[in-house]
């Protein structure tokens, strides 16, 4: 009897051994982390409209980490500009909101990546018999947020698929305001990130439809100071042990990600 205690007792803290998650140690120390977000990007991160708390997919994710970590995720909201400056200056330890990894951002931080993203078309459903492909959209105004890579991206989708009659790109006040003058008949179609879409498309039905795929796919990351490579060790075996135990599919499932998601955590997948 005192061998099966002794065995099950060893093969307990065996499994709490190799579930642990090593932090650096001054933050493990401190028992927190400092998290920039912007909640202005749904079904990501925003605030209950009937409560004001934040909530979504990123600030579900960012807890759910913090306890595989052991600490308390402190929520630090910021604007989108102060992002980089903040992880550099050291008044945020991570980035948590809906950041694209681009390679461009490499020198500046270093991206944890957990989610499948991309651009996507969509256009006003009562219109969706005239754009039966992406193809369709060559010559059309196309809207899409000015502070995003998006209107780099449909520059270069333009420029390989439609040849002599390119897209005419309106910039525009974010995807809300391109969804506005969508509905206004001020262009024709409009681009919202791939994360983001099936959620729109929800709050409004029968508003949207979406065209074509997901062009220039890429990753959302966790940004994390360059030179913290313990904690970005940390946050990638995090991340992974919450794919493991099945915590990231359900979060994708409630929030309508499941097309999103990916099989493993990657470090700067971002081209």
């Amino acid at each position: 009897m005192m061998k099966l205690l002794l065995a099950a007792a060893l093969i307990g803290a065996a499994t709490v051994t190799v579930g642990a998650v090593e932090l650096p140690p001054d933050i493990a120390k401190q028992g927190s982390i400092k998290v920039a977000i912007v909640p202005n990007y749904p079904p990501m991160e925003f605030r209950d409209p009937a409560t004001s708390a934040l909530t979504g997919f990123d600030v579900e994710l960012g807890e759910a980490l913090g306890r595989k970590l052991g600490i308390k995720i402190v929520w630090q909201e910021t604007s989108f500009d102060q992002f980089m400056p903040s992880i550099a200056t050291g008044r945020v330890d991570a980035i948590l909101s809906g950041m694209t990894d681009y390679a461009s951002r490499h020198e500046a931080a270093t991206f944890v990546d957990y989610l499948r993203s991309g651009p996507h078309f969509f256009v006003q459903q009562s219109r969706a018999a005239e754009f039966k492909g992406a193809a369709a959209l060559c010559g059309k105004k196309v809207g899409a947020s000015r502070r995003t890579a998006f209107p780099a991206q449909v520059a270069a989708w333009s420029e390989a698929h439609c040849g002599s009659s390119p897209i005419q790109f309106v910039g525009t006040d974010g995807s809300a305001d391109a969804r506005t003058q969508l509905k206004q008949g001020r262009i024709d179609a409009a681009v919202q990130g791939s994360e983001t879409l099936p959620y729109i498309m929800d709050l409004e039905p029968g508003a949207y439809t979406a065209v074509g795929e997901t062009f220039t796919p890429g990753f959302t990351g966790i940004a994390l100071p360059v030179k913290e490579m313990a904690l970005q060790q940390a946050m990638v075996e995090a991340v992974d042990a919450l794919i493991a135990d099945g915590t990231y599919r359900i979060l994708l499932s409630k929030w309508k990600l499941n097309d999103n998601g990916i099989e493993k955590a990657t470090i700067n997948a971002g081209q």
